[in-house]
């Protein structure tokens, strides 16, 4: 007996937060012996620390679909002021305190919408902001990425990833990923989706000739966010 497409979709959701929770629990007992400079570190995502950004990882973690909305008209639907009121709640009186914080929400499914491969990036994409300002040596799983990737290609939603990427062929060397058509970008998973979130350093792990159209978007006009729940 075939079970029905709900059955499905809810398996497939579940799997999903699986790796969610793998990933918050990852980059938790990476930060868990971090010295106190290393907290200061200006991270990939913009003006962020290390901190900051894990405060805000918490926050995403942390607002339904009702609170969101609450929340970004309360902010006059100014994103920046949205994220930093919220960064504020989540974020506590150490740097450990924060990282306690954090450790609340590991096992959390709560999220503004229904999106899960978004949230999974969302995870992804932070951790490395974080990892690779303080040279960690940890990478998510392919299983990991490639949903995020395939959801990355699609559609613009907590990034402008899908404009980044339009016109472009995008594949994979160490996974299944593949998507698009167009002048070649090609490396491993990992690469592709930081690069299509728009993290310019991870362009020099990408080799084709799409390389160059992908770089010139995200230093141009295209940079930037793609108006979705949680932007950085």
């Amino acid at each position: 007996m075939r079970s029905g497409g709900g059955d499905t979709k809810s398996s497939r959701s579940n799997q999903l937060w699986a790796l969610v929770h793998a990933e918050r629990a990852a980059l938790a007992e990476d930060l868990s012996g971090l010295k106190a400079e290393q907290w200061r570190r200006r991270t990939l995502c913009g003006q962020w620390d290390v901190e900051e950004v894990l405060a805000h990882l918490t926050a995403a973690a942390s607002l339904n679909q009702w609170q969101w909305l609450r929340s970004m008209l309360g902010a006059r639907f100014r994103p920046d002021v949205h994220n930093q009121r919220r960064l504020a709640e989540c974020r506590g009186e150490t740097p450990a305190e924060t990282l306690e914080l954090f450790r609340t929400i590991i096992r959390s499914t709560t999220a503004p919408s229904g999106h899960t491969p978004a949230y999974l990036g969302e995870v992804v994409v932070h951790a490395q902001d974080i990892r690779r300002p303080l040279g960690l040596p940890r990478r998510p799983a392919v299983d990991a990425l490639t949903p995020v990737a395939e959801f990355f290609a699609r559609r613009d939603f907590t990034v402008a990833s899908r404009t980044h990427v339009t016109g472009l062929e995008l594949r994979a060397n160490d996974g299944p990923f593949g998507a698009g058509s167009g002048p070649l970008v090609k490396g491993s998973t990992l690469a592709l989706v930081m690069g299509m979130a728009g993290r310019e350093t991870y362009l020099d792990e990408l080799d084709g000739p799409g390389v160059s159209v992908l770089r010139s978007r995200i230093q141009g006009p295209a940079a930037g966010n793609a108006g979705g729940p949680h932007q950085r």
